[in-house]
């Protein structure tokens, strides 16, 4: 039995090259669990094929920590690739992520679980971003013509603190680059809706941004395209009767 079934709530932390984190994040989110307002939450994290000493430190941290689980990919896949095997290999009711470099907190998941229940996805607004003024603008530039294409909605999609049910998460038609199109995504499924709310950021203080203007950019712009031939043909089915149980 996958021990994410035991939880009400997984969170998914996918990590690539982030030894000078691990330490950082894993006792962060070891408080967070502690005194979070609900104890039915575990930590799943992801090793995208991190080629530093990434999963050595977090299968130490796992070792250590009863509600700390992981699974290591074999090679790099990419932001989308993590978050899509970790939505593979939840099996609570919701499932969330946050990124690894903690620039947002895991307590402001408490300001996002209330609404949880209602919408298939809450997320984070960046509220007074610590970026530079140059990766706002790139992320802004993004925002904007993904928001041309998708009319979903979404003031942040880029915000790394997100919650959904699991079962529309793991309806999410995965391709790399796609993890920007969450709200888009779920809201082409049967009753989609999203919620969206302020949470606070902070400046990265360890390692560096996996992330550059043409993927900032011009990822979201191509994946743009992708999106539109997806929703013309994305498919809904409910199942009725049926003797699998």
């Amino acid at each position: 039995m996958n021990k994410t079934s035991e939880y009400r709530f997984t969170i998914i932390s996918p990590v690539y090259n982030e030894e000078g984190n691990i330490e950082r994040l894993a006792k962060t989110l070891g408080e967070y669990l502690e005194k979070a307002s609900d104890k039915s939450i575990c930590v799943l994290f992801v090793n995208d094929g991190s080629s530093d000493r990434s999963l050595e430190l977090i299968e130490k941290e796992c070792a250590a920590r009863e509600r700390f689980f992981f699974i290591s990919l074999k090679e790099r896949t990419g932001l989308s690739g993590a978050i899509k095997a970790g939505f593979d290999n939840t099996f609570s009711p919701l499932v969330g992520y946050i990124d690894a470099d903690l620039q947002t907190t895991p307590e402001d998941f408490d300001l996002l679980l209330p609404y949880a229940d209602e919408y298939p996805l809450v997320m984070g607004i960046r509220a007074n971003r610590k970026d530079t003024p140059w990766k706002r603008f790139q992320s802004k530039f993004g925002n904007g013509f993904r928001k041309m294409f998708t009319h979903d909605g979404a003031l942040d999609t880029g915000c790394p603190l997100k919650i959904l049910q699991t079962p529309y998460a793991k309806r999410v038609p995965m391709f790399t680059g796609m993890h920007r199109f969450f709200p888009a995504l779920i809201q082409l499924q049967k009753g989609g809706k999203m919620m969206q709310v302020p949470v606070r950021h902070f400046p990265r203080t360890a390692g560096v941004s996996k992330y550059n203007a043409l993927n900032r950019m011009l990822g979201p712009m191509k994946d743009c395209f992708a999106y539109r031939w997806m929703k013309k043909r994305y498919l809904n089915y409910e199942v009725g009767e049926n003797n699998l149980n």
